[in-house]
């Protein structure tokens, strides 16, 4: 038996909606204050699709189409500082497009808000998710090209 609690698995999306992304600022630790893409916990029995829609419909209101998956990410317990030392958590990151809705923040969100892509990779403090974002924009891009 492991002396370490479970890894955790979360979702998060990098949410378009034309030239801009879906940001929220965290209310809650860890990285209360931080600004990020919407996201959080799988829960026992449900889908990866079904918690980022979940996720992000909780945390701003907005309602998505899942695009296509960025990748999964890993955050790991000596990153992040104190407030993550004892955490090990495994991201799986999708890209969205904005289906409906106006960004209100709810749940584990101080602000949400729809940012120009230049100003999001600003705001965003954590390497992995500055690396989502850009993802999601090449993903984008080629699969406009394809249609």
């Amino acid at each position: 038996m492991s002396e370490h609690p479970a890894v955790l698995v979360g979702v998060g999306a990098v949410v378009f909606r034309g030239e801009k992304v879906l940001l929220i600022r965290r209310a809650k630790p860890p990285l209360a204050g931080a600004w990020s893409i919407p996201g959080g916990a799988l829960d026992y029995g449900e889908t990866l699709h079904e918690a980022v829609r979940r996720e992000v419909r909780e945390e701003t209101g907005v309602e998505i189409r899942i695009l296509d998956l960025i990748d999964v990410f890993e955050a790991l317990p000596r990153e992040g500082g104190e407030e993550a030392a004892r955490r090990h958590m495994l991201l799986v990151d999708f890209v969205a497009e904005w289906r409906a809705g106006e960004p209100v923040p709810g749940d584990d969100a101080a602000e949400a808000q729809f940012v120009p892509v230049a100003e999001a990779l600003k705001r965003l403090s954590w390497d992995k998710t500055r690396e989502a974002v850009a993802r999601a924009i090449a993903i984008r891009r080629k699969a406009s090209k394809t249609l």
